[in-house]
């Protein structure tokens, strides 16, 4: 439905948040008063700390000694994982609604009233809004799972918006609490990894009413140079893996358990869209013990899907992926997934056929067929762009054919761009016309040369940069694209441009965990010595 001119007044004392933290003292005040000013919403803010030795219990008390709305519960003993506390605070509160809050993440102004104004207006169980991921220190900021939230709207019932399983978070929702309690829904106990998944499936296997509002009500803070990692991005073990899988597993078999077979299908094409493209980007980061671990695993688990599963959109990058797993009992064409795994996704040579003249994944797993490639649509195609960084500021660019489809659509021209990873930031967009010439194999069909302002009034500034693609075509259709970093003519070099306003741009071509083209560009001295220090950082870490 469409967005109101105007929002009624909420509700006063309607709201309970329920704040968790361990070991958290640096910033669980923070996400308190976050959830405090709210306003009057608010009835009561339940902060539960689960046991921490650093102080945080003395902050919050001291806090709570001011402001009559927070109480403090502390757990007797650790509980190893976020749904204990969770559900202490749940069993807590008094408020007709709860939202939950980690200690290290706050509300953005705002976020109560209009997750509480929907609920109330629609009569429904559940209100969702949009959570930003903001990287820390940089501060940029990356929605998640914006296209549930583009627009304000209300689901009867989870299973006519299956996409709602895509949003697996529970902190950026309002719910009713007596529809918790009601369906008994908790989270597990104890340590379980991305126990939000579970609860979430519990929530949609009850089927509830959902309002969604387009309005910004969560800001996750991602800090991934912190000493104590949060879940989501402990990735270094393979345990991490197991217990997502596992996380997986569950929320899939009660979505089945409920009935809701639709919704469990969805589950478990999230798996593969999301899950799977993400570890699979940096798979090739860690040692062969610990592929073949997540291999094994990752075959185990698919092994579960049915014909069904696999069905629809057969040659999807997660899709895809998958089979090519399932197919081989050991890991292989690493560089080549992780690349399928890009969003948008690239689908690099060789382009094989088996003896028919139908494309397969390769010579040796010509049971992965590729043949639905054929009638894809242009603009669902996995097209793959080399990308090479020359002197003097040469973009070079070469377009790989797929059997035949990309010569067919006849590309005209690309429109190249570099964008600013920390505030996206567009700078130095170029227009180039493809080269024709006739495919050779699996040689690139088309090719094109641009250049890009390193120094000068055009330099690009200081930051990381990605490069963006669009490809025109000469029917008119357009494709947004992002290009792989060639790395066959050598590793790419760091190059230290003279610069009469900055005295030096340092420019260091590298590719991203997902293979694509991107630049750290630094001004000045300073600057040039800060991105080798960050670069040792990361390579310590």
């Amino acid at each position: 439905m469409p967005a109101r001119a105007s929002r009624p007044a909420v509700p006063a004392r309607q709201v309970a948040v329920v704040v968790i933290g361990y070991q958290d003292a640096a910033h669980v005040t923070d996400a308190v008063r976050s959830a405090l000013a709210q306003g009057d919403a608010v009835r009561e803010v339940v902060a539960v700390d689960d046991c921490s030795t650093d102080g945080s219990v003395d902050l919050l008390a001291r806090l709570a000694a001011r402001e009559p709305r927070l109480r403090v519960v502390r757990l007797p003993a650790n509980s190893g994982g976020c749904g204990t506390p969770r559900n202490t605070g749940l069993t807590a509160v008094t408020a007709p609604y709860v939202m939950f809050l980690d200690s290290d993440d706050v509300l953005p102004p705002g976020a109560v009233d209009a997750l509480l104004a929907a609920a109330v207006e629609e009569r429904a169980q559940v209100a969702a809004g949009l959570c930003v991921r903001r990287e820390l220190p940089a501060g940029r900021e990356v929605a998640w799972q914006a296209p549930l939230y583009a627009t304000r709207a209300v689901v009867a019932h989870p299973a006519r918006h299956p996409r709602l399983v895509h949003d697996t978070l529970c902190v950026n929702k309002l719910y009713r609490t007596a529809f918790l309690r009601e369906h008994g829904i908790r989270f597990p106990d104890g340590r379980f990894p991305y126990e939000d998944f579970v609860f979430t499936a519990r929530v949609l296997a009850a089927g509830p009413r959902t309002a969604l509002v387009p309005d910004r009500v969560y800001v996750w803070h991602v800090r991934r140079s912190a000493a104590r990692l949060s879940i989501s991005l402990d990735r270094a073990d393979v345990s991490n893996w197991r217990a997502r899988l596992h996380a997986c597993r569950t929320a899939h078999d009660i979505l089945l358990a409920a009935g809701e077979k639709g919704l469990a299908r969805a589950a478990r094409a999230k798996f593969l869209d999301h899950e799977l493209r993400m570890y699979v980007r940096e798979l090739g980061l860690h040692d062969v013990r610990y592929r073949r671990a997540w291999w094994a695993h990752t075959r185990a688990y698919l092994a579960e899907y049915d014909a069904a599963d696999w069905a629809r959109s057969p040659t999807a990058p997660g899709r895809l992926i998958g089979r090519v797993v399932l197919a081989s009992p050991e890991p292989r064409d690493l560089p080549r997934l992780r690349e399928l795994a890009a969003r948008p996704a690239r689908l690099l040579p060789p382009y094989a056929t088996d003896a028919g003249g139908t494309p397969v994944w390769s010579p040796s797993l010509p049971q992965v067929t590729l043949e639905p490639l054929l009638t894809r649509p242009l603009r669902l195609l996995p097209l793959a762009v080399d990308a090479e960084l020359r002197p003097a500021g040469v973009l070079r660019l070469r377009l790989h054919d797929l059997y035949g489809r990309v010569a067919r659509a006849g590309p005209v021209a690309v429109d190249a761009e570099w964008r600013r990873r920390e505030d996206g930031l567009a700078c130095g967009r170029r227009t180039a016309l493809f080269e024709t010439r006739p495919p050779s194999g699996d040689r690139p069909v088309r090719s094109a040369s641009v250049t890009v302002g390193l120094t000068g009034r055009a330099a690009l500034g200081p930051g990381t940069w990605e490069l963006r693609l669009r490809l025109r075509f000469r029917d008119g259709t357009t494709r947004e694209a992002t290009a792989h970093a060639r790395t066959d003519t050598g590793r790419p070099r760091r190059r230290a441009l003279p610069s009469v306003r900055h005295g030096v741009v340092l420019v260091q071509p590298y590719a991203t965990h997902s293979g694509a083209l991107a630049l750290r560009v630094a001004h000045g001295a300073r600057g040039a010595a800060a991105v080798v220090r960050g670069r040792l950082r990361r390579l310590l870490h």
